[in-house]
């Protein structure tokens, strides 16, 4: 059978069991709960409800409430995920219109009780044990009876954390709950009689369903151990399409080594494994045990949501690779930092400003202003003591040039302090950060002294001459692990992180 071939079958036995499992849905409704006036959840339950008061047929008020739903629904789920639902609606309308025909009636115009009067309770069981394995056996071929179920199915689709069954449960219980409300039910106890009936009903039903459904997946685990282990393995594998483990064994008494098959499978599967391994090996000793449940390929899917962080997306307003590397790792995954590049900026924002606090927000305004995107800018300085805080903001530029030239830089900062001995300096960094137009500033320092000659391999700009307070190496010798800790700029990076964190709350 080619693959097209085995997917339609498929198709067609799913709407074979669903078309099977509604005629026993019917069957229980018809003959087990409607002549005893028993209330259920769903559609379906709520047509009964309205049938027992005004007399309007159930089948006729089903079709009309799936009808609406279906016609919300379409443009919610689409006809695709519809359609075997809308098989099932209209096979299920049709069966309760010609079951109720077939019938034999009461007085009262309901179906003949089978079970004879003052059985309301064994009818409820035996009509809530059949309905759930109806149910079951719709639902594990992918059908549905609608009603509820396509509410529940749309609610979920645009709140994933409301699940179906919280959904379906509610739905129950307003529609239970609406028994009280029909005088036609006789006096209030009365009627309260009729709903604790129908949470009888809801929870009969709904515990077969789990039963039959679990008990159609239930799998069991095989531990085998023989010394034809290799043809056991090929054969199961070959024959049944299972997956083996092969795992070492060593007997305590007999200190010998073997190996030992490790196979999960479906409980029906059982006998044809053990017909399967006493063919090859009459002798091997297997143990059979029962597993709570098994997921993945070839079993259940875990049905589990996981709930996936959305980084904030943000921008850093800068051209230096260097800078935009540093700010990444000391946000690390939490935010998803995007260069100029990455939206299609390839400017030289200009540096105009007087102070540090004025070019940052320059060119975070920049880009604001342009791109209408959120984002932040830097601008950060080495301040010298004995130069009276320069080179300041003409840190970059402070050798003349186009700047950002960090070995003209050193040379010019080293040869003007000379052999002063006031060495203290302290680097700066300023950040602008605009969200929606807001506006704020966060500022990182870090103080130090200049050392007379360059020492160490990483970093940048003044890295190499800059030894930090508390530290007997420069930037450049501590590398970026611990610099990205201590630094200028991991402190105001900092700050703008835990603001960033409660944006995101």
């Amino acid at each position: 059978m080619t693959l097209d071939h085995k997917l339609i079958w498929n198709e067609v036995k799913d709407y074979m069991f669903i078309a099977l499992g509604l005629g026993i849905y019917t069957v229980a409704f018809t003959i087990f709960l409607m002549p005893y006036q028993i209330v259920a959840g769903g559609v379906t339950g709520l047509s009964a409800i309205i049938y027992y008061a005004t007399g309007f047929h159930l089948e006729n008020t089903y079709i009309i409430i799936n009808g609406l739903l279906l016609v919300v629904a379409l443009k919610i789920l689409g006809v695709k995920f519809l359609m075997k639902t809308i098989f099932a609606i209209v096979t299920l309308y049709l069966m309760l219109m010609f079951a109720q025909e077939m019938v034999p009636t009461q007085d009262n115009g309901l179906p003949f009780k089978l079970m004879g009067e003052g059985q309301d309770f064994m009818s409820m069981i035996i009509g809530c044990v059949m309905t759930g394995i109806a149910l079951a056996t719709v639902f594990t071929h992918n059908g549905s009876t609608g009603g509820t179920d396509i509410i529940a199915a749309s609610v979920n689709k645009y709140h994933p954390n409301v699940s179906l069954g919280n959904v379906l449960i509610a739905a129950d219980f307003c529609i239970i709950g609406s028994c009280m409300f029909f005088p036609q039910f006789g006096t209030y106890m009365e009627r309260a009689h009729k709903v604790m009936f129908g949470f009888c009903v809801m929870a009969l039903e709904n515990y077969t369903l789990d039963y039959v459904m679990n008990a159609r997946r239930q799998s069991v685990q095989f531990m085998i151990f023989s010394k034809k282990w290799q043809e056991i393995a090929n054969a199961i594998g070959t024959q049944m399409n299972h997956g083996v483990t092969i795992l070492d064994g060593h007997g305590w008494y007999t200190g010998h080594q073997m190996k030992v098959l490790c196979i999960l499978a479906k409980k029906n599967e059982s006998i044809n494994m053990f017909r399967l391994i006493k063919m090859i090996d009459p002798n091997a000793f297997v143990s059979q045990s029962s597993v709570i449940g098994v997921y993945g390929e070839g079993f259940e899917e875990m049905r589990v949501s996981v709930k996936k962080d959305k980084k904030m997306k943000i921008v850093f307003a800068t051209n230096n690779m260097n800078k935009l590397t540093e700010v990444r790792k000391i946000l690390g995954n939490k935010f998803e930092v995007l260069a100029l590049e990455d939206i299609g900026c390839h400017d030289d924002i200009p540096e105009k400003g007087q102070t540090l606090e004025d070019n940052a927000l320059l060119k975070a305004q920049y880009v604001y202003k342009k791109y209408k995107v959120d984002c932040f800018a830097d601008d950060t300085g080495l301040e010298v003591e004995a130069l009276g805080g320069a080179p300041g903001v003409y840190s970059a530029r402070y050798a003349g040039g186009a700047g950002h030239d960090s070995e003209a830089n050193m040379k010019k900062l080293l040869a003007d302090l000379g052999n002063n001995n006031n060495r203290k300096a302290r680097f700066r960094t300023i950040i602008a950060l605009i969200i929606d137009g807001r506006v704020r500033t966060f500022e990182g320092i870090v103080n130090g002294e200049i050392i007379r000659e360059k020492r160490g391999g990483e970093g940048f700009g003044y890295d190499p001459i800059f030894q930090p307070e508390g530290y007997d190496k420069t930037f450049a010798e501590l590398g970026t692990g611990i610099k990205n800790q201590i630094s200028h700029r991991a402190r105001a990076v900092q700050k703008l992180a835990e603001y960033l964190k409660r944006e995101q709350k």
